[in-house]
């Protein structure tokens, strides 16, 4: 039995447990579209953030080649030189789907200003290929924070479905045939007497 949940007396538990009843039925088959729905999405998302990965290692390769070149021709004063004086922006799309709002789109703001004095060849792509990496990681970021959530919201689902299939929908089951057949008893006797 679920904790203990006061049932009104006679007919009025009756409808008392019917409407319950039913209402514990929508919500099962409400439990049960959402995570039809849900789980597709889920693993479009996978996907989406599978490919994301793929993508900002190799943005991830390519800024370590050009670091690389840019410190060996100009040293760590070029790489210093070479970072922007104001941060980035990012912005964020957001999508709602059965109730749970999860990053569809990530976009990257570059700073205002290019870096200052370009002392060497290297520094232009170096820079191009850290802005790739750094759009890169944010799309990476969001498409691992909407799998993350919808698997979350998955998990929950599954639980409150689980508690009406083992707990609820049993108890309320119960006793209303219990209550049905208290309430016959109580009328055959006042049909006998």
């Amino acid at each position: 039995m679920p904790i203990s949940v006061r049932v009104p007396p006679g007919r009025a538990g009756r409808m008392w447990l019917r409407r319950r009843l039913a209402t514990a039925h929508r919500g099962r088959e409400q439990l049960d579209r959402k995570l039809r729905i849900l789980q597709p999405e889920l693993e479009r998302q996978r996907i989406r953030a599978a490919r994301a990965h793929e993508e900002w290692e190799r943005a991830c390769a390519e800024v370590r080649r050009w670091t690389t070149r840019t410190a060996l021709l100009g040293g760590q004063d070029a790489i210093r030189h070479a970072a922007a004086r104001q941060p980035a922006r990012l912005e964020l799309e957001w999508t709602t789907s059965m109730g749970v709002s999860y990053p569809s789109g990530a976009r990257l703001v570059p700073p205002p200003e290019p870096p200052a004095v370009v002392d060497n060849a290297a520094v232009v792509p170096a820079v191009a290929a850290t802005g790739t990496a750094l759009a890169a990681g944010v799309l990476t970021a969001a498409a691992d924070e909407a799998v993350r959530r919808i698997e979350a919201e998955i998990d929950v689902t599954r639980r409150r479905l689980h508690a009406l299939d083992k707990r609820w929908l049993p108890w309320l089951s119960a006793a209303l045939a219990d209550l049905e057949l208290g309430l016959e008893q109580a009328e055959h006797e006042d049909g006998i007497r």
